[in-house]
């Protein structure tokens, strides 16, 4: 089966996907932008590994994952495109390992927007 992530776009991150041609899709009417990215089985699994929090939701999306993850992940879009090979570059060992230090953090604060 095949399951979805989705990010959220602000006005900047919107910039920086329409040069890359990147798909956004409207959610809510339109009030927010999102990139929504097909994951394989074999990464979801990975995900939900990695992320004891992260779940599917009734949709099939893969949600609460770290905002650090989020991160990583649509810098790898904007670089790699809206592939699988986004995700695999985002579940590396040396990039997981900095994700999960970030990761930990959250739980102290939620950081600002970037």
């Amino acid at each position: 089966m095949t399951y979805k992530i989705a990010i959220v776009l602000d006005r900047a991150r919107m910039e920086r996907v329409r040069s890359k041609g990147v798909q956004v899709k409207d959610l809510y009417g339109g009030y927010l932008k999102v990139v929504e990215l097909e994951v394989p089985d074999e990464l979801a699994k990975r995900i939900l590994a990695e992320f004891p929090r992260a779940r599917i939701d009734a949709r099939g999306f893969i949600e609460e994952t770290p905002i650090a993850f989020k991160r990583e992940l649509f810098d790898n879009v904007v670089r790699m495109g809206p592939g699988p090979a986004a995700i695999e570059d985002t579940m590396r060992p040396e990039k997981l390992a900095r994700i999960k230090e970030l990761a930990s953090r959250e739980d102290e604060y939620l950081p600002p927007p970037s």
